[in-house]
């Protein structure tokens, strides 16, 4: 059950760690409003966390902003509920934005999110895979979030990184161990940074990656 008090004192902790525009907090309420009707249909995101979801999903997703600064065309993989692509796309009007989710009902849910958000943007109801070849190469940066262990996520977004995308891929306290997993097969050249939001969280930057 939402608790309105602890989400408005939520929202407030979010906006201090990660501040946007006027303009772009009011389109998250939107986007919030319209995620929390979802969930009582759709599970998005873990129960337990819907009282947080400003700090826990929605500053998680917004701290990656920096690292896609100076970018035009990004892809988020994986998109789920939103987190970090929609967000992202929520407060980078000027970007162009792929979000490829392959849960028709998540996809559905996503589309009508960044109708209501005032995000335009394009949504993929299908897996990763088939869709990288359509998506092009024009793509600066990849994003994902809890999508799947580094080896399984270098494979499936190896084209967009052979390509010259780098990987802002938000993790968390199991990166050492994928890292290290992820070395038997790939030559990955990264750097990580500690999250804002969870305290046992990752940011993996990734400049380069190639196979072995």
């Amino acid at each position: 059950m939402i608790d309105e008090k602890l989400l408005a004192q939520d929202r407030e902790s979010a906006l201090r760690i990660t501040p946007v525009s006027r303009e772009t907090a009011e389109r998250l309420d939107r986007f919030v409003a319209h995620f929390l009707k979802w969930q009582q249909v759709v599970q998005l995101v873990a129960p337990s966390t819907l009282n947080t979801v400003w700090t826990r999903h929605i500053a998680d997703s917004l701290q990656l902003l920096p690292d896609i600064e100076d970018v035009k065309e990004i892809v988020d993989v994986g998109s789920g509920g939103g987190f970090p692509g929609l967000v992202l796309a929520i407060a980078s009007p000027d970007k162009k934005f792929h979000l490829v989710e392959s849960d028709t009902r998540k996809a559905s849910f996503l589309r009508e999110a960044a109708r209501i958000a005032d995000a335009p943007l394009t949504v993929y109801a299908e897996r990763v895979e088939s869709v990288t070849k359509r998506i092009g190469t024009g793509i600066q940066t990849v994003t994902a979030r809890a999508f799947a262990p580094l080896p399984k996520l270098l494979e499936l977004t190896e084209d967009f990184l052979r390509a010259g995308a780098k990987g802002v891929f938000l993790k968390s306290q199991d990166i050492d161990d994928e890292l290290t997993t992820a070395a038997k097969s790939w030559n990955v050249n990264y750097q990580l940074r500690n999250s804002l939001t969870d305290p046992r969280g990752r940011i993996l930057l990734i400049d380069k990656a190639s196979r072995r």
